[in-house]
């Protein structure tokens, strides 16, 4: 056993419930209770301008959010908010064409407030697709990746613009 100066025994400090901290008071444990890494909206703000962190710290926490994100994400979202804008301009095609609208918060939106819709649906979506991309790597259920349902509603748009298509072109 190694007896270092002034008596200390690195071997026993080793292998004690508080480890280089100290048992003896001199050294008492530094760290707060309440973890300081909580994600805050600003935290959220801020890491959007200026990320840093592109992976997890420690194997625990491989599936917290981070401040660097794939570029395919990018490509994700930006694909599905050209989508909506698709999805939109069929939408207010088929509606002048006679149809109605089937989700009842839209058709809310397009009775009352029309000149709202495409700010509406563009603002929610968009809000949406960001929250998605800014928690991808979070595990749903532990069972699959937020980033994965980006995926599902990609193909959800595009199965929604080819029914509108296949209306329009039933319509004209």
């Amino acid at each position: 056993m190694f007896d270092g100066p002034r008596g200390f025994d690195l071997q026993s400090r080793l292998n004690s419930p508080a480890g280089l901290a100290g048992s003896d008071g001199l050294h008492g444990e530094r760290r707060r209770s309440v973890d300081r890494r909580r994600t805050t909206l600003r935290t959220f703000l801020q890491s959007g301008f200026t990320p840093r962190r592109r992976g997890a710290r420690r194997a625990d926490e491989r599936h917290l959010p981070v401040d660097w994100h794939e570029p395919y994400l990018l490509a994700l979202a930006v694909t599905i908010l050209l989508l909506n804008v698709v999805d939109a301009f069929l939408t207010l095609t088929l509606l002048t064409s006679g149809a109605n609208e089937a989700n009842p918060f839209v058709a809310f939106i397009l009775n009352s407030h029309p000149q709202l819709f495409a700010l509406t649906k563009m603002g929610l979506t968009g809000v949406g697709v960001l929250i998605l991309v800014a928690v991808a790597r979070i595990r749903l259920f532990n069972v699959m990746r937020v980033g994965n349902l980006l995926h599902a509603v990609l193909a959800g748009y595009i199965t929604l613009i080819a029914y509108e298509w296949w209306l329009l072109r039933a319509v004209l």
